[in-house]
């Protein structure tokens, strides 16, 4: 096994990337994008996805030559000699937003070692907020040490959701919103799977859930949810998230109850 790197290291690198990137996506915002499609016509991508990426790998590159890297358009590297280290990065989480001129997407970069998720880092470009965690040290925003909301139940909740790009996918999460919405407080459906647990770990947003996610949809979000004493898991009888693409996450009465709802 080769020697854990310091934490504190990797998560400098993480918001060192995501500024970068979120400096391209506040420049390319202000002018003309290109605007193509990936495995479906709801599936877009833009030059500032691409450009986005190019600077993350960037900062990676020159900080950890060795370390592997997983980013969603495409950026890939193998880990050199015994490298551990694997980067987990979604340059532009919430393009159709960005593409449309919305305000709600962010920048997703998490690190992963031997032990599971190490740092998280969620950048929301627009209203200048970092969240941020570390392994056995908390998430953060800011000096804010976040803590996810103590909603008893559903019927106090606010909860998220996402559609996948697949049709049968949509369809079934569209059955899971209908059997939900009557029971909650309120329901969202905002764009940005990373940003949407960045706010559970917040306590903006009670609860989430979603199917057909990628890993660089959720590592962030998912160490910021479980750093900020939240319960994350796959869909009742699914893998963990970064293995089956499903994710149920919320505070700990919350995610028992909306797994519960799940199932059923």
């Amino acid at each position: 096994m080769s020697v854990p790197e310091p934490v504190e290291e990797l998560l400098a690198s993480a918001l060192a990337a995501a500024a970068a990137a979120s400096a391209v996506l506040l420049e390319r915002a202000r002018g003309s994008l290109e605007v193509g499609t990936k495995i479906s016509h709801r599936d877009l991508v833009t030059d500032a996805d691409r450009a986005a990426e190019a600077a993350i790998d960037a900062v990676l590159r020159e900080r950890h030559p060795g370390h592997r890297l997983l980013a969603e358009e495409g950026t890939t590297r193998e880990a050199a000699g015994s490298a551990a280290v694997r980067w987990i990065v979604d340059p532009l989480d919430g393009t159709v937003n960005f593409a449309r001129g919305m305000s709600h997407y962010c920048v997703s970069i998490a690190a992963e070692d031997e032990q599971g998720l190490a740092v998280a880092v969620v950048q929301d470009p627009v209203r200048g907020e970092v969240f941020r965690a570390a392994r056995g040290q908390g998430a953060w925003l800011g000096e804010r040490r976040l803590q996810v909301s103590a909603a008893p139940g559903l019927a106090d909740a606010i909860l998220a959701t996402g559609f996948s790009y697949e049709t049968a996918m949509r369809e079934e999460n569209a059955r899971h919103a209908a059997a939900l919405i009557p029971r909650l407080r309120g329901f969202r459906r905002m764009g940005s799977a990373a940003l949407d647990l960045a706010w559970v770990a917040a306590g903006r947003l009670d609860g989430f859930w979603e199917l057909g996610l990628k890993p660089w949809d959720v590592a962030a979000g998912l160490l910021l949810v479980t750093e900020a004493g939240g319960v994350v898991s796959g869909m009742p009888g699914q893998a963990e998230p970064l293995v089956s693409g499903t994710v149920v996450a919320g505070g700990p009465a919350v995610h028992e109850a909306l797994s519960a709802a799940l199932a059923g």
